[in-house]
């Protein structure tokens, strides 16, 4: 369970309910949930999956492979005919 907000004093009082009525373990600040890197810095939260692609890539033993431009016309209008 994520939980966030700006008021630190509710977050806490919903923390300690939730404890008291649940088996739970604070894992601390939020890094890393369902393949999102989550980083924080003073100009506030940015989220990535590169750890997500990386893991992808060695998994399918693609980290070497050299990129390739895209097969398709850049800012093409698609249409979509009935």
């Amino acid at each position: 369970m994520i939980i966030t907000g700006s008021d630190i004093e509710e977050i806490a009082q919903l923390r300690n309910n939730l404890f008291r009525e649940f088996e739970m373990k604070d894992l601390g600040g939020l890094k890393y949930f369902l393949g999102i890197e989550v980083l924080h810095s003073n100009k506030g939260i940015f989220i990535s999956q590169r750890k997500y692609i990386m893991n992808l890539l060695a998994k399918t033993e693609m980290v070497g492979c050299k990129l390739a431009d895209t097969p398709m016309q850049v800012n093409h209008g698609l249409k979509f005919e009935e």
